[in-house]
């Protein structure tokens, strides 16, 4: 079978079919001049282009930027002074509020204990009042019984001198007798 539309087979050593040199174009010396002056023109036109439309316009953000952090870190440092006179405001507070605790505590105790000497006084002076009265009760009561012994013993006396006797004695001796013994 045989090929209709075979073409020729060429080697890679041949012309390229755009017409060119076989050379990489910007490494050609024919257009090397031509190259450096559009490149210098070029370079020129976007040196003048970003100094002076784009460099100053980002020198102009960057300046604005800076002048916003400066004017927000002034900010942040008075609302840290703010809050620190705050702070020192609130402790000095809580200080006074202490104190003012302190003090209370100490006024409230020393009411409790000028009331409880009070009434400790008041107390011991009825416990005093009731102590003289029961003395005086216990005075009167030993009298008393002073008095009974008095008669008891004259008559046990009486009874006894009466037995060992057998004579009853007169009442004014055996009284007396008794009272000088009991004296003794």
């Amino acid at each position: 079978m045989a090929q209709k539309n075979a073409q020729p087979v060429t080697s890679s050593v041949e012309q390229p079919a755009s017409g060119h040199g076989g050379g990489f174009p910007p490494f050609e010396r024919d257009t090397f001049p031509a190259q450096l002056l559009w490149l210098a023109l070029t370079f020129v036109a976007l040196y003048l282009l970003m100094s002076r439309v784009a460099l100053p316009r980002v020198g102009s953000i960057i300046e604005e930027r800076r002048k916003r952090i400066d004017a927000d870190l002034a900010e942040a440092q008075r609302f840290k002074g703010e809050s620190d006179a705050a702070i020192a405001a609130h402790e000095k507070a809580l200080a006074d509020a202490r104190a003012r605790a302190q003090m209370l505590a100490n006024d409230t105790h020393a009411k409790a204990a000028a009331t409880a000497e009070a009434r400790r006084k008041e107390v011991d002076a009825k416990l005093a009042t009731r102590i003289t009265e029961a003395e005086k009760t216990i005075a009167g009561t030993r009298a008393a019984a002073m008095a009974n012994v008095q008669g008891i013993a004259s008559e046990a006396a009486a009874a006894i001198v009466e037995r060992l006797t057998g004579t009853k004695p007169a009442g004014q001796d055996v009284t007396d007798a008794v009272s000088n013994a009991l004296k003794r």
